[in-house]
């Protein structure tokens, strides 16, 4: 089995991987991601111990346990780029030999959950309501670096929305996690979230300049096919799900809703909703 080297796969003096600075005992079964580093403490407040702390960069880490669970919190800041360093990094911890650095045989399925915050396009979809994705779809470009592949319903359905956009690129679309679905989303809306590699003009919003695709978020609501529907944006969910399916671990994304773009809303109390979906994810975990 080839040897990673050195400069592939970064290893710090200590024993630690290079952007996370975590080393493999510090990753549990159960892992939640989020962007927001101040959100690691609105979830690790509830553990009944913390046993480990790391902060480095965007990289805050708590590891504790709830109700006798043991959980590792990460957050990852915002971006699909960010995603990739986090996702790669988290998988070699569990399953490649920091002495040897070899894959191991046996390969370490984690749960991977991410409790995020995201804007609905659909006008029936209320602000403080909750978004299981049951799909990403990617506006970003990190799929094409990797060999993915979609199904032949899943490439239909990119053709299809690159066509009604006028993207000049294909999107990428990929799955979460049914078995988290059933465990964690079962009465949430299921929805299928937009991934975007930005806040602004990806997400279709005018500020001061101009935006190459003015009508993207009618576009994107109005987009129906073979019984698909889009539901919301935010910046991370399309690259969790592909490469949680590349590395073969289960993936799921919960999306508080503080904000209905068709309807211009914003929620008065996000941190709230943010904090409900919080307390149901680790109830449910």
């Amino acid at each position: 089995m080839a040897r990673i080297s050195e400069s592939e796969l970064i290893i710090t003096k200590e024993g630690s991987i290079y952007h996370l600075n975590l080393k493999p005992q510090h990753i549990a079964d159960t892992v939640i991601a989020v962007g927001d580093p101040s959100r690691v403490y609105g979830i690790s407040k509830y553990f009944d111990k913390i046993e480990f702390e790391m902060n480095k960069r965007e990289f805050i880490t708590h590891v504790g346990t709830y109700k006798g669970k043991r959980i590792t919190v990460i957050s990852t800041g915002m971006g699909t780029d960010n995603i990739e360093i986090f996702m790669t990094e988290l998988d070699a911890l569990v399953n490649i030999d920091f002495k040897t650095r070899e894959v191991k045989k046996e390969k370490r399925k984690l749960k991977i959950v991410r409790i995020g915050t995201s804007g609905a396009i659909q006008e029936d979809i209320p602000v403080g309501s909750f978004i299981a994705s049951e799909y990403g779809l990617g506006l970003d470009t990190l799929n094409y670096f990797y060999n993915f592949k979609h199904t032949a319903r899943e490439q239909m359905l990119v053709e299809e929305i690159q066509k009604e956009t006028g993207l000049g690129f294909t999107p990428y679309l990929s799955k979460g996690s049914v078995k988290l679905m059933k465990q964690l989303g079962f009465d949430m809306i299921k929805g299928n979230t937009i991934t975007s590699p930005g806040f602004f003009a990806p997400q279709g919003r005018k500020i001061r300049l101009p935006l190459r695709l003015p009508k993207l978020v009618r576009d994107l609501s109005q987009f129906h096919k073979d019984g698909f529907w889009l539901t919301n944006f935010e910046m991370e969910t399309a690259a969790y799900y592909a490469l949680a399916k590349l590395m073969g671990h289960e993936m799921l994304s919960l999306n508080a809703i503080i904000a209905n773009r068709t309807k211009g809303e914003f929620s008065k109390d996000y941190a709230k909703v943010v904090d409900e979906l919080i307390i149901t994810t680790l109830a449910r975990l």
